[in-house]
């Protein structure tokens, strides 16, 4: 029978901080902790399977359906990028360039030369906000909106009528050719917007990711044969590399309507969702009630999931970083992730502990497909938890 792996990301669902947070802004941390006590989380299903059993969790179940384990980050990161490189099997030694003050004069002027276009802004700001600020500077002179944010992201923003969506991404893929080495940051970003002031962000917004540095999890899963398919922005942050499949979505609960129904396909290998609403709608809007009801809708979901898989299918949940709305930093936050692992062939209530590393992840599922880790990173579980 056909092994697969269904691989869920809950974009910044992190479930505290690790040791080494505070040199990174993070002390105290815990984005689970600031959203389990509103009156709109409600997730019976993952406190069913042991969310609250990992360990720091606190307030788990006798019995858990799943097996269970807290996730160390080994990289110098705390981005999406390098969060999901190492859930694939790659930890980066180094973090991704970010720019608190702007990009210097060497980066916007070649820019600006390559695209023959100026740019206005240049400093951190919110996506919202900035086309407030800049929208109409950007209509009556042609210049792009170029800024950034506390993550490792070149963003750049046009209004669809006076730049064509083509148009954006060609820019796109300029800054993407030309930000490299020391300035390689993880994403270049297009993002469109339109109508009057003060202006709403449209849904074609488009990342242009950094290829990971070595092969990844999918790299090997391909190159064995098997089906790599992606749900939602994993097709941005891998920059397609890797993958047999992709498919976009439009929110959260789309993004589960894709995964359900790809439970119904005959495939062997892995289907890998990012499901991006808690970080990019949420947390860095310190939305707490909101985060707290996304949770809820995605664990109200969790069964039309669960009684798809078959006898051979594995369900594994986790993040990649935090993304704490309590704190008054709309920052990402340093912090550890959950892992769940489900399935008809997985032992229920087996306590991980914390692992040294997301890579063990990787590991896991590699193995698990019966393809070799190759020069992946990571300390496969596999024996711990297999009936």
């Amino acid at each position: 029978m056909k092994k697969r792996v269904f691989l869920i990301v809950l974009d910044s669902v992190g479930i505290g901080e690790l040791p080494d947070a505070e040199n990174w802004g993070d002390k105290g941390s815990n984005t689970l902790k600031a959203i389990r006590n509103h009156e709109s989380f409600n997730c019976p299903n993952l406190t069913k399977m042991g969310l609250f059993n990992i360990e720091g969790v606190g307030g788990g179940v006798q019995n858990p359906t799943a097996s269970f384990a807290r996730m160390a980050e080994l990289s110098l990161g705390k981005d999406t990028t390098i969060g999901h490189w190492e859930i694939a099997g790659v930890v980066s030694p180094s973090p991704l360039p970010v720019y608190p003050n702007g990009f210097p004069e060497e980066v916007i002027s070649e820019f600006e030369r390559l695209t023959g276009r100026k740019v206005i802004c240049n400093m951190p700001y919110s996506g919202t906000e900035v086309i407030k600020d800049y929208g109409k500077e950007h209509i009556e002179t042609g210049a792009l909106i170029v800024y950034t944010s506390a993550d490792s992201v070149f963003q750049i923003a046009a209004h669809e009528d006076y730049v064509p969506i083509e148009e954006l991404y060609r820019y796109c893929e300029i800054a993407r050719d030309m930000l490299k080495g020391k300035h390689g940051v993880g994403r270049v970003i297009a993002r469109p917007f339109n109508g009057e002031y003060p202006f709403t962000r449209t849904p074609r917004r488009h990342d242009y990711s950094l290829l990971p540095p070595a092969d990844t999890m999918l790299d090997n899963l391909k190159a064995a044969g098997k089906e790599v398919i992606s749900v939602g922005k994993i097709y941005d942050i891998f920059a397609g590399r890797g993958l047999t499949q992709s498919n976009r979505i439009k929110n959260n609960t789309d993004g589960m309507n894709v995964t359900i129904a790809k439970a119904d396909e005959d495939f062997e290998g892995l289907c890998f969702t990012n499901l991006v609403d808690f970080d990019m709608v949420y947390g860095h809007r310190n939305d707490i009630a909101g985060y707290a009801n996304a949770m809820s809708e995605f664990d109200k979901q969790l069964p039309l999931l669960l009684e798809k898989l078959k006898d051979n299918d594995i369900l594994i949940i986790t993040a990649d970083h935090g993304c704490d709305p309590a704190t008054p930093s709309t920052d990402h936050s340093r912090e550890h992730t959950p892992m769940l692992i489900y399935g008809n062939s997985i032992k229920s209530g087996v306590d991980l502990k914390t692992r040294d590393s997301f890579a063990d992840i990787s590991a896991t599922v590699l193995e698990y497909l019966g393809v070799s880790q190759g020069k992946t990173k990571g300390k496969s579980f596999l024996n711990e938890v297999i009936k």
